[in-house]
């Protein structure tokens, strides 16, 4: 029962994290686009990323294809291990940390979702009974 709400817990801050950024995408594009191209990525990813972002979230929360979830969460886990990595190589490494929470989110989300969901992941560690 605690894996419930362990799992709703994280997916909550992990898609408010994620919707967090996506706003300041769009309110601060201009920001963003100098720190992408800062760290030597081509500035029309801001867009993409932007899309892609949301459309994580959606397929996260309403999960209305498993497959496609566990695709989100697998974006998810390479654009945290990018953009963490990104920030290091450019020696701002406090600039990685909300990248090290999201991961630390991602974890916990994606390891006790069978747990708060009622179509189990083939992926997922299986739910205790």
């Amino acid at each position: 029962m605690s894996e419930i709400y362990i799992y709703w817990a994280v997916t909550i801050l992990l898609v408010a994290l994620y919707l967090a950024s996506a706003i300041t995408y769009v309110a601060k594009t201009e920001w963003v686009r100098q720190t992408i191209a800062g760290f030597g990525y081509p500035t029309y990813l801001v867009h993409i990323l932007t899309v892609v972002k949301v459309a994580a979230v959606v397929a996260i929360l309403s999960r209305f294809n498993v497959g496609l979830s566990d695709l989100a969460y697998a974006g998810m886990l390479f654009h945290l291990l990018l953009s963490g990595l990104a920030h290091i190589g450019v020696r701002k490494p406090a600039s990685a940390l909300p990248a090290i929470i999201g991961l630390a989110l991602l974890a916990a989300s994606f390891t006790t979702q069978n747990a708060g969901r009622d179509v189990p992941s083939p992926y997922a560690m299986a739910q205790a009974r």
